[in-house]
């Protein structure tokens, strides 16, 4: 079924003119002639889902909200912190103490 140039069913391309928009599940790829003329549109959409921009099929860019653009950063900033990264791990392989927090009044 195709509604407003979007197939809700497949990763197919649908094609009109110069403009193509694929979408599958939460992503959105729209071609950079299809962004430029629905940019408003396609900003509001990227609150919701991350949105690929392409040129002739190659990737170029994304778009995307604050929210998930501070959620990439901050999971970096834990990936590049060793010793967070250890604390992962060991909690992972069950080697984490948890204590209640009235163990920190005493």
């Amino acid at each position: 079924m195709i509604l407003a140039g979007i197939r809700e069913t497949a990763f197919f391309p649908v094609v009109s003119g110069e403009t193509v928009l694929r979408k599958r599940g939460m992503s959105s790829t729209y071609s950079i002639t299809e962004a430029q003329a629905r940019f408003p549109a396609v900003v509001r959409e990227s609150r919701d889902t991350t949105v690929t921009i392409t040129r002739r099929d190659e990737v170029v860019g994304y778009l995307l909200s604050p929210e998930k653009m501070e959620a990439i950063i901050e999971t970096m900033e834990i990936l590049a912190n060793p010793k967070a990264m250890r604390a992962i791990r060991d909690y992972e392989k069950g080697l984490t103490k948890f204590h209640p927090l009235s163990d920190l009044d005493e």
